[in-house]
Order: C-alpha cells, then structure tokens, then sequence
C-alpha cells in the first residue's frame, strides 16, 4: 500500500500548481484593469460626488482607490511570487534531466511504436551509415550522443533545448517584475504607518505647518508625488497622496521654475506646455539648466522631473464689487489667486476665497442664428463666498460680456455644491458696454422714496382717464406698487406667486396674478424711465431700451436666488502660471525593465523554439548493408514537426541509397 503524501507535500503540491497560479494571474489581471479604469489616488471628496455615498463606502471597504498598495494586491502578489518560484522550484530538476539525458538506451520496440517513425534500408555497411547519420544530424543542429551494442547502434540526438530556459526566463522574468514592483511600493509607507510611525495630513494647510509625523526625509528609496511651482519660485517638496490625505516628502534638491510657456490653439486649448528648470543640488558644482516638456523629462540622480500639467500659480486681480443691496457698499478689492479676504458690511461679515484664474475659457456658444459653436469667451475667476456661519457658495465669473442670441451679457454662474452644475445670472450690457444701467436701475428700485414717487405718479396718470378720484384708492395702490416692488427684488416672483397662493383661493389665484405682474410692471416701467432720464436721456424709450429693461426684470428675478450681496466683477489681472511636475524616484523601474525583458525573451522561446529529440537506430544486415529506424518527437507544435521529419526522412532514404559526400540539409519550418 502506497504512503499518503506528507502535509509539506501537499503544501508544495499545492503551491506549485498550475491552477493556482493562472486563477491568481487572474485576480492580478482584474486588479490591474480596475487600477487603469478607476484613476487612483485622487481625493476621497471627487470619489464621494463620483459615486454617490454608497459606491463610495464600497469601493474605499475595498480599497479600490489605491489597488496597487490594497493590502489583498500586495498579499496576492507575494502569494503568486510564492507560487511561481514553487513551480521553478519543484521542475527545475526535471527539466535539467530532460536537458542532460539524449535518451539513447531506448528501445527498439519503443521506436516502433512512435507516430513519426520509418524503416530505410541502407546500402551502405553499418559504420558508413553511423558516419553518414552522424553527418546528417550534427548539419541539423542537433547534439548528439551515441551508444554502440554488440547487434545495433544508437544515434540520439536533441536540439531546441532554448525552449526549456524559455520556462526559466518566463516564471523567474515574473518574479522579477513582481520584486521591481514591489519595490516601488508603497509597503514602507504602510508599515510605518502599522508601527504609528506616520500619519498622512488630511488638513488643507502649507507645507510648513505640517507635522513631522507627517513628513518623509529626502532619503527615502522611492517616491511618487506632485507639485506646482509659480513662475520664479522654487519647491524642495512634493505631495503623495494617500486615500483621503497627504505626505510631504522632501527632496535632496531644489527645484525652481524660471519660466514657464504654453503655446494655445486659435480655439484657446493648450497646444503644448514646457518649463525652464533650474536644479540646486549640494552636490553639482554649479546649478544645473535645462528645459522640460510633455514626454520629455529630466533625469537628475535617479530622479525623474515630468512636466505633468499647469495651473495658476497666483494671479493678481483686480475686482469690483458691485452691491446688489442698498445694504451694502460696493467696493474694490486687489487680490491674489489662493487667498482669502474679509468682506465686511454694515450688518454681516463675507470672507472671500479666490480659488482660481483662467486665462481662457472654450465654451459652445449660440449665435443669432441658433448655431452652436466653441468659443474662447476670455478670462474667468472662480472664488467662494462664505458668510459669517461658514456657509459657502461657488461663483465663476466671466470677465468679458458674453453674447448670447445677438444680446451681450455679464455672465456669473453659482452653485452649492461641486458636484453641482453652475446657474447663471445673466446682466445685460449697456449701450456703454458696461452694467452701469442695470445696478442704478437695481439701486432705484430699491429707493423707497424713488418707488413712492414713481408708483404715485402711475396711479395718478391712470386715475385721470377714469372717473375715479379717491385720495384713499390713490394710496391703497400706491402702498400696493411700492410692496409688490419690494417683494420682487428680495424674494423674486415666486415669493409673489407664494403670497397669491397664500391669500387667494385657487381658482382666483390666476386672474391675481395678472393683476399683481400688471400693477408690478407698471411701476418698475416707471422707475426705468426715472433711471433713463438719470443717464441724460430725455426722449421717449426705444425697442432697444425696453429689451435692456425685460433682460433686466429675469436677472433681477434671480437675485433672490444668487446668494451674493455683491457681483464680483474682475477688471483687470496680472497672470502668475504655476508648473505642476511629477517628481518619481523608482529604483525598481530598472529591475521591471529587466524583468520584462527575460519574459519577453522567455515567452519567445516558449513559442517559437521546439525541442526536438531524433533517434537513429542502425542495425547491420548480412549483406554488408544496414537498417535503420528513425525516429523523432517534439514537445509542441505537432503539425509543423510533422512536415519537418518528412523531410528528414526524404533526406535520410535519398542519402542512404548512394554514397554521398555531401549533405545538404533540409529546410527548416
């Protein structure tokens, strides 16, 4: 009875086996294209509006947003790395005896029985046909060794042996990428965090306010982050993010941005982007100049710089702050990109955040005829207004007017949240090409006293074409004009349509609401005119001035709805662009590229190299002459050896007739 294998005979036996390492290749392969898919390591907050809050906690419990350092990535890939050299392990000395031994006590009867094998009479004596197979096989490539007996001689021989290395090269190039990986890994990193060593920064603060325990000496084997540079600044530090925070790592030199370029399309998109670097390095005796761009980086000590991207880098602007409250001041405010600034008033404190600047801005645009184009509409600012309970709204406003259907507008657009898409305001432009008209009209409207008058007036020119003439009527509509007013500028027409709804009964609501918008119209039309006749004009309004005056009625509406007591209009700006360079330290790039390099070699000789064995049994004959039995096996591509022994075997049966001195040798497939 047989002994049952031992456990560490299973074990290996398991390890070693083919199936569990194709279904880990698998699990690595599925890994792998989830890390190229779902692009890694952005902030946890662009996931949660990616996602929605479900998927969000999925993915993170999985650890998708950083697969590559996942705990269950990194413990498969060791376990795969186990399996392999398992595998090595456990044939290698299979495979050294398969390339050590030609075989040659075969038998005759083993060589019958083979599916490509023939029987060719010589008519040369049997140590002729020894020398003349001898020749034949050593013209083909082969090795061989022979055995002599006292009735027949053995020629073996065997070539493709390569192939058996491309098993070599293949599961050991594996291993050696998986190691070149793993030392670019971010396995330090999360030891030392298991350890209570390090603890990624998850505060949004400068550099030099970060903890120690935040912080990576210029030292460490390897490193992968980010940083942007403003135009004739300089940085010794990149940013690596991980999951929701960051570390900063400090490099072993400085790097300073002399000048950045960028060259645009006539559209406005980026064509091409490069920076004139200069590095200062303790040990280079003077600091080194050179220029970087897109797939073109410098390679400094073992350092790759990559010109990844480009940003603002803190540009000075020039804002307007137009109040659209009789509450509150306008004011000018000179500022900087990436700054905060405290907006006070009479009765609420603003903070403003001047998150970013864009040269140009391609958006589709309609034009008269309702054609959709992609146009550059200029300079834009985006910023935040927080009020004084930390609430915050995100404004981005255009600095150029913006024609929309042949009218021109200043354009804001707002939103609560990022995730959000932006709700425009539209203020129309003046004949001066300003939106003067629009904030004195706004600022009349909102003049009690200048309401009072206009809506006085109104009543006592429609009084007159009738019979009615009570001073108590007068004043009802007059006090209604001047409340609808102030109604439409501080909550809009729905806070009107509220108000009907409230008091009205519903089928009364709609014969209501004509008679408020009439009454409402009649007054605001009033005070335009006042505001027209404030700007000089003393004729009678034209089409043109009444379009200005409906455009200005749908912004107005929308003010309730802005949340801003101010538009913050941008009127003159010094660009400051910032570099964003990828700055990587991977010793282990080397070792993957060798790695790559046997498996590629290694899956070449796997496919393409056959090893081959050919046996050449030769047996004298009474007659002075000698048989022969010749016969040969490959370990892969069948069909293709078959044609190669036909022709081995025509070879053999032409030169074994007649002596040759000569052998040509077929041609191989």
């Amino acid at each position: 009875m047989r002994n049952s294998p031992s456990s560490s005979a299973r074990l290996i036996n398991f390890l070693g086996s083919m199936n569990l390492a194709i279904s880990l290749l698998v699990v690595v392969a599925i890994a792998s294209i989830i890390g190229t898919v779902l692009q890694q390591n952005q902030p946890y907050t662009s996931y949660q509006l990616k996602f929605g809050p479900f998927w969000f906690d999925l993915f993170k419990s999985l650890e998708l947003y950083d697969v590559y350092s996942a705990l269950w990535f990194l413990a498969i890939l060791a376990f795969l790395v186990v399996s392999i050299a398992t595998c090595v392990g456990r044939n290698t000395p299979g495979i050294i005896r398969e390339l050590r031994h030609f075989r040659e006590n075969v038998q005759e009867k083993s060589l019958r029985a083979m599916k490509h094998q023939i029987a060719i009479n010589s008519v040369q004596d049997a140590a002729a046909t020894q020398a003349l197979t001898t020749r034949i096989l050593h013209a083909q490539g082969f090795k061989m060794r022979q055995k002599v007996a006292e009735d027949h001689t053995v020629v073996a021989g065997m070539k493709g042996g390569a192939n058996h290395w491309g098993y070599w090269l293949t599961h050991i190039g594996m291993i050696v990428i998986f190691l070149g990986g793993l030392m670019d890994s971010r396995l330090p990193l999360m030891i030392a965090e298991w350890q209570g060593n390090l603890k990624p920064e998850t505060r949004n603060i400068p550099a030099s306010e970060v903890p120690a325990i935040s912080q990576l000496p210029d030292t460490s084997f390897s490193y992968r982050g980010s940083v942007d540079i403003p135009e004739g600044s300089r940085a010794n530090i990149i940013f690596q993010p991980v999951r929701d925070g960051y570390l900063v790592q400090h490099l072993p030199f400085e790097v300073e941005v002399k000048e950045f370029r960028v060259e645009h399309y006539s559209t406005g998109q980026p064509k091409s982007f490069e920076s004139d670097l200069v590095i200062y390095d303790k040990t280079l005796d003077a600091p080194l100049e050179t220029t970087i761009s897109v797939n073109h980086p410098l390679i400094h000590n073992g350092v790759a710089i990559y010109q990844a991207n480009f940003g603002d880098g803190g540009s000075e602007l020039k804002l307007r702050l137009h109040s659209l409250s009789n509450r509150y001041a306008s004011q000018d405010v000179d500022g900087k990109v990436f700054r905060d600034y405290t907006l006070t008033s009479t009765d609420q404190q603003y903070k403003l955040e001047l998150n970013d600047f864009r040269l140009f801005n391609i958006n589709d645009m309609e034009d008269g005829a309702g054609n959709i184009e992609k146009e550059n509409v200029g300079p834009s600012v985006t910023f935040k207004l927080r009020d004084a309970t930390g609430q915050a709204l995100e404004y981005q406003n255009y600095m150029n007017p913006l024609s929309i259907k042949g009218q021109n507008y200043y354009i804001s657009g707002v939103r609560t949240t990022p995730n959000e898409p932006f709700r425009y305001l539209h203020i129309p432009v003046d004949p001066k090409g300003s939106m003067e008209r629009f904030m004195r009209f706004l600022s009349n409207i909102q003049n009690t006293e200048l309401v009072k008058q206009s809506a006085l007036q109104t009543t006592r020119n429609s009084m007159q074409k009738t019979t009615v003439a009570d001073p108590t009527v007068e004043a009802q509509i007059v006090e209604s004009m001047q409340r609808l007013t102030e109604q439409f500028v501080t909550k809009g027409s729905d806070g009107i349509m509220a108000e009907i709804e409230a008091k009205f009964p519903q089928d009364k609501q709609e014969s209501a609401a004509e008679a408020f918008m009439k009454v409402l119209n009649a007054a605001l039309r009033e005070v335009y005119k006042e505001t027209l006749k404030q700007e000089g004009v003393t004729t009678e309004p034209s089409d043109t001035d009444w379009l200005f005056f409906d455009d200005s009625l749908l912004a107005i509406d929308k003010l309730s709805a802005y949340g801003s007591p101010w538009f913050i209009h941008m009127t003159n700006f010094k660009q400051i662009e910032a570099s964003g360079l990828q700055i990587t330290r991977s010793p282990g790039k080397d070792v993957v590229y060798l790695g790559s390099l046997m498996l590629t070699i290694g899956v070449f000789l796997l496919f393409y190299v056959a090893h081959r064995r050919i046996w050449v049994w030769i047996k004298p004959l009474d007659n002075n002459q000698a048989e022969i039995i010749m016969a040969g096996s490959s370990n892969r591509n069948q069909p293709e050896f078959e044609r190669y022994f036909q022709q081995l075997q025509d070879l053999f049966q032409q030169v074994m007739k007649q002596e040759v001195k000569h052998v040509d040798p077929p041609t191989n497939h």
